[in-house]
């Protein structure tokens, strides 16, 4: 026979095990995969479908937008994630202009539905979360944009004003 003690511990080791479990699947089942355009492309066939993040460099020159039915496509450039390659190569802000300008670089379309960011621009960083649809486009849900350019003059003023 089991002591009131012995159960005691039994049942709260079964209920860390269920609360561990519940944890790790959660986190597994909203965890997003981050890749860089030639990663997706490289992927394209195992990816379609599932909900990823991927990041690029807007090429200006393919912005589309319809106010009418807030229907946004733009193409971008592939970066490297590594940011010590990043700050090798100059920094983001000249990764996304060498990104932009290199005919060679990986491209993807993307399609977005919503208002058309302020900071979508020739070389901004746009960070997108969607999915690849079968016909090659992404299909982005959200999107976040950064552009190094605006804030690169800013920083040195502002640190030389605070002395």
């Amino acid at each position: 026979m089991q002591s009131p003690r012995t159960k005691f511990i039994l049942g709260g080791v079964l209920m860390l095990a269920a609360v561990v479990y519940l944890i790790v699947s959660s986190t597994q089942a909203s965890a997003q995969y981050f890749m860089t355009v030639e990663e997706l492309n490289a992927k394209s066939a195992e990816v379609q479908g599932k909900n990823i993040r991927v990041s690029g460099a807007v090429m200006g020159d393919s912005v589309a937008y319809d106010p009418e039915t807030l229907g946004l496509s733009f193409t971008v450039a592939h970066v490297t994630g590594n940011n010590a390659e990043i700050e090798l190569q100059g920094g983001l802000a000249e990764v996304l202009h060498q990104a932009v300008i290199d005919p060679s670089r990986a491209r993807l379309q993307v399609a977005y539905t919503g208002p058309k960011p302020d900071l979508l621009r020739d070389e901004a960083q746009a960070i997108m979360t969607g999915h690849l649809g079968e016909d090659g486009i992404f299909y982005a849900d959200e999107l976040l944009l950064k552009c190094p350019t605006k804030y690169e003059e800013a920083v040195p003023e502002q640190a030389a004003s605070e002395n």
